[in-house]
C-alpha cells in the first residue's frame, strides 16, 4: 500500500511517502505556509499525484503521554486533511521525530539554511518508517 506521511508544523511541513510493497520511504519535500486550508490544498496534490491509500500525520504526543495543545491542533488538521482528501488519515506518535531527525543530519553535517529546509522531511521519512514497522510487526 503507498503511504503518505505528514508532519505538520507551524510554519513548515514535512512530506514523505512510501512505495507500494512499504519497503521504502523517500523523503517528498516542505511545504513552507502557516495557513492550514493552504497546507492541506498543497498536500492533496501530492498525495493525488502519489496514489497514496493511507496517510500518517505525526502527533506531539507529550513524553509523559498526554496531548498538549500542538497534539491537539494535529488531530485537527489530520480530521480536515481526510475530510477533504477523501484518504483515511491514522495520527501516530511522533515524540521525538525531530530531535532523531537533527541528530540524523548532524551526522551527515547538514546545517544551515539547507538543514532547516529539509528537517521537515526527514522527520516525516522517520514518522512513516515508524508506522511502518508497526504495521509490519503487528498484522
Amino acid at each position: 500500500m503507498i503511504i503518505f506521511s505528514v508532519d505538520y508544523g507551524d510554519a513548515r511541513t514535512g512530506m514523505a511517502v512510501c512505495d507500494k510493497n512499504e519497503i521504502l520511504s523517500s523523503p517528498l519535500g516542505v511545504i513552507s505556509e502557516s495557513w492550514a486550508p493552504k497546507v492541506i490544498k498543497a498536500l492533496n496534490k501530492k498525495i493525488k499525484d502519489s496514489g497514496a491509500q493511507l496517510i500518517v500525520v505525526g502527533n506531539p504526543i507529550n513524553m509523559d503521554g498526554t496531548r498538549g495543545e500542538r497534539s491537539v491542533k494535529c488531530a485537527e488538521f489530520a480530521s480536515q486533511l481526510e475530510k477533504e482528501s477523501g484518504v483515511p488519515v491514522v495520527l501516530w506518535d511522533e515524540r521525538l521525530t525531530t530531535v532523531s531527525a537533527h541528530k540524523a543530519l548532524n551526522t551527515v553535517d547538514v546545517r544551515g539554511t539547507k538543514r532547516k529546509n529539509i528537517v521537515d522531511a526527514v522527520s516525516a521519512v522517520m514518522i512513516l518508517d515508524d508506522y511502518i514497522s508497526y504495521r509490519k510487526n503487528n498484522k
